[in-house]
């Protein structure tokens, strides 16, 4: 009978390991491959932005504003007891509010009231409870313009533009003159104003006309 021949243990054993090699090496990779991507951030892509709420994101308090043209003369200065910025709304809420703005003419005009709204750069400003809008006596060129003063319980001064608008009854006087409206809409520029609803004039000191 032959005598059957017995390969050496080593032998044995690196034939065995030869042929389990194939499924160890898939094993490996499948194990690498759950790694990467137990470990691999996620890209969500860009989040939704958050709705900004009316809160206030700082408050000033006996606080003064100023703002200056490119050759350092002022051309804004806003005062008052207590402001509140808003950031969804870029508005100045402002508590007794006193504001002075000097428009490129020189011409100055004066704002006060017990609360005032702000647009971001200070251009245009709501004006409620004892509002009172003065643009001051001055020249134009050659020009001697008389002051001109709004009185209102709301005004909405656009002080570039140099135009107030009231929706309520508005007093205006310019020098001797005092006219009186429910409503109004002036432009200093074209020096036009307008009223709307009963409209009562006072000139001088006699006579009145409706």
């Amino acid at each position: 009978m032959a005598r059957r021949y017995v390969l050496p243990w080593h032998q044995r054993a690196l034939s065995t390991l030869s042929a389990y090699l194939p499924l160890m090496l898939m094993a490996l990779v499948a194990l690498a491959t759950w790694w990467l991507v137990k470990n691999t951030p996620v890209f969500e892509g860009a989040k939704p932005a958050v709705a900004l709420r009316h809160i206030p994101d700082y408050t000033m308090r006996n606080f003064k504003v100023q703002r200056f043209a490119a050759d350092g003369s002022l051309r804004l200065q806003i005062e008052g007891d207590e402001a509140r910025h808003y950031p969804d709304t870029d508005t100045l809420e402002i508590d007794r509010a006193r504001i002075r703005s000097i428009a490129p003419d020189s011409g100055v005009t004066v704002a006060t009231a017990q609360k005032a709204v702000s647009n971001g750069d200070g251009s245009e400003v709501q004006l409620t409870g004892q509002a009172h809008v003065v643009r001051e006596a001055g020249r134009v060129g050659d020009k001697t313009l008389e002051q001109i003063d709004f009185k209102s319980e709301f005004l909405h001064a656009f002080l570039q533009t140099e135009q107030v608008r009231s929706h309520l009854p508005v007093t205006i006087t310019r020098g001797t003159v005092q006219i009186q409206g429910a409503s109004m809409n002036y432009d200093n520029l074209g020096r036009v104003a307008q009223f709307s609803g009963g409209v009562k004039a006072t000139f001088g000191t006699g006579g009145s006309q409706r």
